[in-house]
């Protein structure tokens, strides 16, 4: 059976969350600043209002 729109929406964000839960740990556990700044920038593509440390 082909997927719907609202199977490809829930795929869509679902995909979404498990792409900020990857990104968040990984800055998590990044010491070095340039790659944390990097991550940062990722997460802000993916969720403006996202609410993360800027340090």
């Amino acid at each position: 059976m082909p997927k719907t729109e609202r199977d490809r929406e829930i795929s869509r964000r679902r995909q979404k969350r498990k792409k900020m839960e990857f990104l968040r740990g990984r800055l998590a556990e990044s010491k070095d600043s340039k790659a944390r700044a990097v991550l940062i920038q990722k997460i802000l593509k993916i969720n403006p209002q996202a609410n993360i440390p800027q340090k």
